[in-house]
């Protein structure tokens, strides 16, 4: 038995109010129930406004975030936990803000050497031609600081790049234009400096959307991802690489397509991933060997060393 006396009185923040409040909700739901099967002595907590005021006045020791999102994802709650001296589990203020804004992501990523799609970022007008003449069709229309696959539309002809524009710029300003890759979608977990068995990700779908994340039944999912061993190792190597040099730390997933000559192609971290029956997380962590509780524990374990 796990010695769970030192996490203390635990905060499971969840919901908070992004677009992704209801995955939150599961995720951090799914967690509760994780920690409190291992006898942490837990509470969730829907994030409001008064959030640090009530960690306070109800002593709790330390928090395990599992906000996606605006306010949640993007280094904010991570910043209030830094003023009032609570520890918390995964990366901190810097990184959550970096990783956050897919736009940041990729300059640091580019300045780097590490291989991501060629993009634009979108002002308020959208020159269809000149994006063509750049990034080739099909592209990808994406808003920079959405989880979750929100907001992000395949345009394959200049006619549907104004609408894909559109579906992303009602959710924020900020929207990326980014070249289109044909390959095969993988993620790679981080658990403390440590890369989790690559999962392949393969969906009837034009590619890995909300829907294929959270409702479909027709999304396979290989892990082991099938790549030969000295390759999969090349490209955990990478994920690494990718995640640490935007100062993350803690845990979280980073997300590539490897093109057809085996070229990978980096698109996002994710700092806070979901933890719902659908997540990717927990299912490279059973391919080894370490069930959802035991992943639980060790990510609220991060809380120990990365902001104590």
């Amino acid at each position: 038995m796990m010695d769970v006396s030192k996490f203390g009185k635990v905060a499971v923040l969840m919901g908070g109010c992004s677009s992704e409040r209801d995955i939150s909700l599961a995720s951090g739901s799914a967690v509760l129930n994780a920690l409190t099967e291992m006898h942490v002595n837990a509470s969730g907590i829907d994030v409001s406004g008064d959030v640090f005021e009530r960690l306070r006045a109800e002593n709790f020791d330390r928090a395990f975030v599992a906000l996606h999102g605006y306010l949640g994802e993007d280094g904010c709650i991570q910043g209030g936990l830094d003023v009032i001296g609570m520890p918390y589990s995964g990366c901190g203020v810097l990184a959550s803000s970096i990783c956050m804004n897919k736009w940041m992501t990729k300059m640091i990523w580019s300045g780097q050497g590490i291989p991501t799609p060629s993009f634009r970022v979108l002002g308020e007008s959208i020159d269809a031609d000149s994006l063509v003449a750049e990034l080739g069709l099909p592209m990808i229309l994406k808003p920079a600081s959405q989880g979750s696959s929100i907001g992000i539309t395949k345009a394959n002809s200049k006619e549907e790049i104004m609408a894909a524009w559109q579906c992303a710029h009602d959710l924020e300003s900020t929207v990326i234009a980014e070249k289109w890759i044909d390959g095969q979608e993988y993620t790679a977990a981080i658990l403390a400096g440590h890369v989790l068995p690559l999962i392949r990700l393969e969906t009837p779908r034009a590619f890995y959307d909300f829907d294929a994340k959270y409702h479909s039944n027709d999304t396979l999912y290989h892990c082991p991802c099938g790549l030969p061993e000295a390759q999969e190792m090349n490209i955990k190597e990478q994920s690494l690489l990718a995640f640490e040099v935007t100062s993350a730390t803690g845990w979280g997933r980073v997300d590539l397509i490897l093109d057809g000559e085996g070229q990978p192609w980096f698109l996002e971290i994710n700092t806070v991933p979901g933890m719902t029956d659908h997540s990717l997380v927990p299912m490279a962590a059973m391919a080894e060997g370490m069930g959802f509780n035991e992943l639980v524990i060790r990510i609220l374990g991060t809380s120990l060393t990365e902001h104590a």
